[in-house]
């Protein structure tokens, strides 16, 4: 009998435990383990069940939006969209999900109304304006440009825009930008398989581009960005070593000499973080390995391979050193003149 009444008890207590209302919080966290593994279905169910509990949520909203989408539900998660682009409290994100909606619905018009209103509200955001940016890169508006210029200039820590613009440049008879913006992004995104991809257009930049003609500075008395004018100066200046063909040994002696002459002719009147950088390697004697680890994949895996076994101990030190750094460019060190 105390048995029975044991069991008893327990399936009470067990079936008391189970019927409590877990919290929002809770409710989130298992929403988005659904949605990490894939089973957006699931997380759709247990974000349902949390906005029963806190209907106005605007985390739970966004969350459920989310997950719409990536089940490609593409309907359902307009009409979530819909119930809070014009909310008081929606924030970057909420535009940001909206305008991944409205690009799946090839939306145009409305998601461009969207940034719009996103831009107005948040001025200083890189992401909106990087996403703009792309909105109008796919229907062909060359403006996109300067979304991803503006983006850059007010919000320079934030990657996305160097990245658009640097691929923007490479398809026109830029020489500076492509090359400047191109390896910004490289050391913001270095791990990602879009900084693998951009190192291909640097090389590729350098050889087809900058170096193409031995004149650095033929057909640039329109470039109104001084800047951009010194940096071709002084690369210019050591064009005669292309001679013996662009390829990383004689970029890595390029290049450290650009930096040694930029310092000397340039550097106070524009400070740049991206050059000062560089000379932090120089002086430390990693110059080399950074432009082995910039350029070497790309030219030829097998050599690369090779250089960081017989440098282990440079390439290892360069490496530890990458690794214990954040890189960003401060505000006010832009220079592009349109």
């Amino acid at each position: 009998m105390k048995k029975l009444i044991a069991a008893f008890i327990f399936s009470f207590s067990l079936a008391t435990a189970l019927a409590q209302p877990e919290d929002v919080a809770t409710l989130r966290e298992t929403a988005r383990t659904f949605m990490m593994a894939g089973d957006y279905n699931n997380a759709i169910v247990v974000l349902n069940r949390a906005l029963q509990q806190d209907k106005n949520s605007l985390e739970l909203q966004k969350d459920l939006i989310q997950n719409y989408y990536l089940k490609q539900d593409f309907d359902k998660a307009l009409e979530g969209v819909k119930a809070i682009v014009d909310r008081d409290d929606a924030d970057v994100m909420t535009y940001q999900i909206a305008g991944n909606v409205y690009k799946a619905l090839e939306l145009v018009k409305d998601c461009d109304k969207m940034y719009k209103k996103a831009l107005k509200k948040f001025p200083r955001s890189g992401p909106l304006y990087s996403e703009y940016g792309e909105l109008l890169w796919a229907t062909k508006d060359f403006n996109a440009i300067d979304q991803w210029e503006k983006g850059i200039q007010i919000d320079p820590a934030y990657g996305g825009n160097y990245y658009n613009a640097a691929l923007f440049y490479f398809y026109t008879k830029d020489k500076v930008w492509s090359l400047v913006y191109g390896e910004i992004f490289v050391n913001m995104e270095s791990l990602s398989e879009r900084g693998a991809a951009m190192k291909q257009l640097l090389l590729q930049g350098y050889k087809e581009k900058l170096f193409a003609n031995p004149d650095l500075l033929q057909g640039e008395e329109k470039n109104k960005s001084e800047f951009a004018k010194a940096f071709l100066t002084e690369m210019g200046k050591q064009s005669s070593l292309t001679s013996k063909g662009v390829t990383i040994e004689t970029l890595t002696m390029i290049r450290t000499r650009f930096i040694l002459s930029w310092f000397t002719n340039f550097a106070a009147k524009y400070p740049f973080r991206l050059f000062d950088y560089q000379q932090q390697l120089v002086r430390d004697g990693l110059f080399e390995a950074y432009n082995q680890w910039l350029f070497g994949p790309v030219e030829n895996l097998a050599a690369y391979d090779n250089w960081t076994k017989t440098h282990a101990e440079n390439f290892n030190a360069f490496t530890t050193f990458q690794k214990n750094r954040v890189f960003r460019i401060p505000p006010g060190q832009y220079y592009q003149v349109k």
